[in-house]
């Protein structure tokens, strides 16, 4: 499969949930153990075949391109105290033949304008968005290379859904859908943040979507919508009407590292999975237990 070549990361976002740490530092570039939110979503979109990343910005961002630049003083001291294997990390955040481009969104008027912002890059192509701060866990292949292989069956636009309590539709865009096959659902529409009781489902759309550029034709004439910002499932609703689009419900765990109590779950489970720290932090944890028993 030939994978699609290029994803799009709306990155422009305060993070305010994690004041005071995002006041000078992008949540984006928050660290899950010894990598960024942002490299683990840039990791998942080269799996997919991606070769050209597109960051949407904002401003304080300063630090997400210089963490996928390249670091000449940083890397000349750590060739000279021989810490290749440090080195070899500094030099493969991504590989060789993949491109970043950054733009900037001057105005905070929601995922869906981010996503326009990408147009004049992306084009007349499909392309992938990813929301960095949902952080998927897979045992399989990453979520969007799950949903590539659905697109390439199919050739539609794919959303990424997960089952999440009745008490928690409120807070997502909920889709109506009627079901393929097994994880594998055809729209009817989307709902976004439905008032409690009003949910058609609890299928909730989260941070992994695969587009045909035909969207960029309905984000320009979407309003505002919820919170008064223009809303990419309301733009993806509306390309109902002239396309099929299908649901994937994914395999994996996704963490909300939107939210400090889910950014501190992903830590430990991939803390618990590191090769140098699994067994020392799983000792630690288990004498914190004992301890507080």
């Amino acid at each position: 499969m030939a994978g699609i070549r290029k994803v799009v990361f709306p990155v422009a976002g305060m993070g305010t949930r994690f004041l005071p740490a995002t006041k000078a530092n992008p949540k984006e570039m928050l660290p899950v153990v010894d990598k960024p939110l942002i490299q683990y979503a840039a990791e998942e979109a080269v799996a997919a075949g991606a070769d050209v990343l597109v960051f949407i910005t904002g401003r304080h961002k300063r630090s997400i391109p210089d963490h996928f630049d390249k670091a000449y003083e940083l890397e000349m001291e750590l060739e000279a105290k021989g810490k290749h294997e440090l080195l070899k990390a500094v030099r493969n955040i991504l590989p060789k033949g993949v491109h970043c481009v950054y733009l900037r969104q001057s105005e905070a008027l929601g995922l869906g304008h981010a996503v326009l912002c990408a147009r004049p890059v992306v084009g007349d192509e499909p392309f992938g968005v990813i929301l960095a701060d949902d952080l998927i866990r897979t045992e399989r292949a990453p979520v969007l290379r799950q949903m590539l292989d659905v697109y390439e069956r199919e050739r539609v636009s794919v959303v990424g859904v997960e089952r999440v309590p009745e008490s928690e539709t409120h807070n997502y865009g909920v889709v109506d859908s009627v079901t393929r096959s097994e994880r594998l659902s055809q729209l009817r529409g989307i709902v976004e943040k439905p008032s409690r009781g009003e949910a058609p489902s609890n299928l909730a759309v989260v941070g992994r979507y695969l587009l045909t550029p035909a969207i960029f034709e309905e984000l320009a004439q979407t309003g505002q919508g919820a919170g008064g910002e223009i809303q990419l499932t309301d733009a993806i609703s509306s390309l109902l009407r002239r396309e099929e689009v299908l649901a994937w419900e994914f395999a994996g765990r996704r963490f909300d590292c939107g939210n400090k109590l889910g950014y501190l779950q992903a830590t430990v489970e991939y803390a618990l999975d590191h090769p140098e720290l699994a067994a020392p932090f799983a000792e630690w944890l288990r004498g914190v237990r004992d301890r507080d028993a």
